[in-house]
């Protein structure tokens, strides 16, 4: 996959969806994995009467927050600092980073295990502090599985969902010593376990996400299945937590709402197998929490965009999207891939291409258990892109002249009647290279004997 994974990294959506979509066999059970955990959404919500109004209440209570960010983070700091925390602010990836290494380097840290934050991620914490000499041990399965196959992750919950358990086996034998050609996902956990057993016993320091953040305790909650987060704040003395600005709740009852739908929405569990609430570090320890910027308060600016900020990480849109699951993580131009990705890291993206990752069937917006409305943003950052002048090549160039075309009733009438006329007289192999991407995985359509506007006026009569 290394060689796949590279190749991943650079051009627009569609060359790099290309490059996936060359492995069918890859393609149909990435597709099918992922639709699994759909369903597996899908009866989560069905069990519950009330989860259009925690849906609704979420969605609310994040809006609302949103509009107080302020007030809230400030009663956040000031109950943070009552609680013996050490509250950091940073306005950019790039200063985080030089928090967190100031912090471990005035404690000598050589080696930080680290539980999966999405925000380490897009900030690139890792390579930054391996630049320093800190040795970084992602304690995740699914993150420490792509950190020895040197991959960035594919999805948000289940970052090595693109990988084969044979493949996991071939790369636990190489970096774990595990037996040869050994595939079974208990041996390899089990031997997974060992490996990171010893990682969390000799660590210097632990980081972890936030999945929120609790404004009037002071406290952040982190959700993991694996316990391997509170393995890493309990053992070192010296733990981490990185959050964006949007993580914060108002109080306990708010997290409550989140915490019924996260699980749910993401794998059709009730909850998380551990839900942890840290609210001040250990005896003659130190607990240091460093809220994020990066770009979070330019999307507030928007009113559309800003509601993406209501997103709780949970992957449920990963999951149902048609595109996403037949192109891969690694066909966006974000750390963030599928619709949410779209939503948040659009403006990144410097082949203007993503947007247009989307087929607007909207139903990324359906499952969102806060209701960020996806598709509508996703649709609203093409027209940022349109009149910024940043159209990808095609659609700047060719929609033009198509919208020309097609606002010609008699141009239109006539090409469609050697469309149809063609379809019905020439082989496909001949037509399909006209028909362009679209049809490459596609059979052409069968021809109408008419078009709808004269079998309309035929038949307008009866």
């Amino acid at each position: 996959m290394s060689s796949q994974t590279t190749a991943l990294n650079s051009g627009v959506h569609a060359k790099k969806a290309d490059i996936f979509c060359q492995d069918e066999a890859r393609v149909d059970w990435h597709s099918k994995a992922l639709w699994v955990l759909r369903e597996k959404r899908d009866r989560a919500a069905a069990s519950l009467p009330e989860w259009e109004q925690l849906r609704q209440l979420g969605s609310e209570m994040k809006l609302h927050t949103l509009t107080h960010l302020g007030e809230y983070l400030e009663t956040f700091e000031k109950n943070c600092q009552a609680n013996g925390i050490v509250v950091h602010w940073a306005k950019d990836g790039a200063e985080h980073n030089q928090i967190v290494h100031n912090i471990l380097a005035k404690h000598q840290v050589k080696k930080l295990v680290k539980s999966k934050s999405m925000l380490t991620e897009e900030c690139h914490l890792n390579p930054y502090l391996e630049s320093k000499g800190i040795e970084v041990i992602d304690t995740d399965l699914g993150e420490r599985i792509i950190q020895l196959a040197k991959q960035p992750p594919s999805h948000i919950v289940v970052p090595a969902i693109h990988l084969k358990k044979e493949e996991v086996g071939d790369l636990f034998h190489d970096k774990l010593g595990t037996e040869a050609g050994a595939s079974d996902p208990l041996y390899l956990t089990r031997a997974a376990r060992a490996h990171l057993r010893e990682q969390f016993l000799s660590a210097d320091a632990a980081m972890t996400g936030v999945n929120m953040a609790i404004a009037d305790k002071g406290a952040v909650v982190v959700c993991t299945n694996e316990g391997n987060a509170d393995m890493g704040a309990n053992l070192p003395k010296l733990q981490l937590h990185s959050m964006g600005i949007d993580k914060i709740v108002p109080d306990l009852d708010s997290a409550a709402i989140l915490l019924r739908t996260l699980a749910r929405n993401a794998t059709g569990q009730p909850i998380t197998t551990y839900s942890s609430f840290y609210r001040g570090p250990q005896d003659g320890g130190e607990m240091h929490v460093i809220i994020v910027d990066n770009g979070r308060t330019d999307m507030l600016q928007d009113k559309i965009l800003a509601e993406s900020l209501k997103c709780i990480r949970c992957g449920g849109c990963l999951n149902t999207c048609p595109v996403y699951r037949r192109s891969g993580g690694y066909s966006y131009n974000y750390t963030i891939p599928g619709p949410i990705g779209i939503a948040v890291g659009a403006q990144a993206d410097d082949t203007h291409s993503i947007p247009w990752a989307c087929t607007l069937c909207g139903s990324c917006s359906y499952v969102c258990p806060t209701k960020v409305p996806l598709d509508k943003i996703i649709h609203h950052h093409r027209r940022l892109k349109a009149k910024a002048g940043k159209l990808p090549y095609g659609k700047r160039n060719y929609m033009p002249l198509v919208g020309n075309f097609m606002a010609s009733e008699t141009m239109l009438n006539c090409s469609m009647s050697v469309a149809r006329t063609a379809l019905r007289i020439l082989p496909g192999s001949l037509l399909k290279p006209f028909s362009g991407a679209w049809g490459k995985y596609r059979e052409l359509p069968v021809a109408p004997k008419s078009s709808f506007e004269a079998w309309f006026n035929k038949n307008r009569g009866q």
